[in-house]
């Protein structure tokens, strides 16, 4: 039996919008506003899947230095090593370089608006702790403590992972920033997103099926790890 030997399956976006719009039963030329329109409701259905959870095919790190007294972090701060792309934080800490061969982390805490609000002088400086994120247009990351100057300067970096937002479309000749896991899902999205316009009639089956897609993909984007379970012990009356 001869098989392709090859895994390069990446269909372009207008076929992607060609199999969307057959799933409809809207057959024939496409018109430029269809694909136009069709673009569009793509685009539309990448920002809805950044409510839909955590994609571990954009988690990016990033390696920000450490500036003495500065609290805020942002890609207006610092456009060459910022992110100008963060949908979320996930998780962040700080890295002291001062050995090369044994660089030393301390982890961060992440704190909500509140907290951080309620910190009586966010410019202290020592070793950062924790980290607030405000999710702007343009994210920034608020350290607390603010870098000493023995823990800032080119040997001390914040480090993070981060949820990046997927790229948009772009011309029709581009590949999706989209797993292979996420085709049948991103393909019965847009068909689904396609028959709200064009075939309403089909759009409650179009939507079921889109929800089943997804929810398979998401369960298949995990990480694997092992799980040890411990029995609870009691000695003498329980307590």
């Amino acid at each position: 039996m001869t098989t392709s030997g090859t895994i390069n399956f990446n269909p372009p976006i207008d076929e992607i919008i060609e199999e969307a719009y057959e799933r409809t039963n809207i057959r024939g030329t496409r018109t430029g506003y269809q694909l136009k329109s069709a673009r569009r409701s793509l685009n539309i259905l990448f920002s809805e899947w950044a409510n839909r959870g955590v994609h571990l095919w954009e988690i990016k790190e990033a390696t920000v230095p450490l500036v003495q007294g500065q609290a805020e972090y942002s890609f207006a701060s610092d456009n060459a090593n910022f992110p100008n792309n963060i949908s979320d934080i996930l998780e962040a800490w700080v890295r002291n370089n001062s050995t090369a061969t044994a660089p030393a982390d301390v982890s961060l805490t992440k704190i909500d608006r509140s907290a951080y609000a309620a910190l009586p002088n966010k410019l202290t400086q020592g070793t950062p702790s924790q980290y607030y994120v405000q999710r702007l247009i343009a994210p920034t990351i608020s350290l607390y403590a603010t870098p000493s100057a023995s823990f800032s300067g080119t040997n001390f970096q914040l480090k993070f992972y981060y949820m990046a937002r997927i790229q948009d479309a772009g011309a029709y000749t581009n590949t999706a920033d989209v797993v292979y896991r996420f085709y049948p899902c991103m393909i019965s999205g847009l068909a689904y997103y396609l028959s709200v316009k064009y075939s309403p009639a089909r759009t409650q089956e179009l939507r079921m099926m889109y929800e089943d897609e997804f929810a398979r993909a998401l369960n298949e984007d995990s990480q694997g790890t092992s799980s040890f379970i411990s029995p609870q012990t009691f000695y003498g009356d329980g307590v």
